[in-house]
C-alpha cells in the first residue's frame, strides 16, 4: 500500500489521504489522544464511516498527528 500524508484541517483534525489523494480516513484530536477515524465512500458517494481501505486501523491512537507514525502503524498492521 502506498504511502499515507497528513493534511491539516483545523487543530483537532487531520485528514488522512493515499499518494493518489484518495481521502481514507481522519486524525481526530479526542481529549488528549489523536485516534484515527477510518473513511469509506459507497457507490454513491457516501461517507461510511470506519470503512474504507484502513478499517482494520480504525481507532489506532497515536502520539501526534505524525504521517510517519501512521504509516509506521500501518506496516505493522499488515506484517
Amino acid at each position: 500500500m502506498s504511502l499515507l500524508t497528513l493534511a491539516c484541517v483545523n487543530t483537532n483534525v487531520y485528514s488522512v489521504h493515499l499518494a493518489d489523494g484518495s481521502h481514507v480516513g481522519n486524525l481526530k484530536r479526542i481529549g488528549a489522544l489523536w485516534k484515527f477515524k477510518a473513511v469509506g465512500y459507497d457507490e454513491a458517494g457516501g461517507v461510511e464511516p470506519g470503512g474504507g481501505p484502513l478499517t482494520h486501523l480504525h481507532n489506532t491512537v497515536l502520539s501526534e498527528p505524525d504521517a510517519r507514525e501512521l504509516n509506521a502503524r500501518l506496516k505493522e498492521s499488515t506484517a
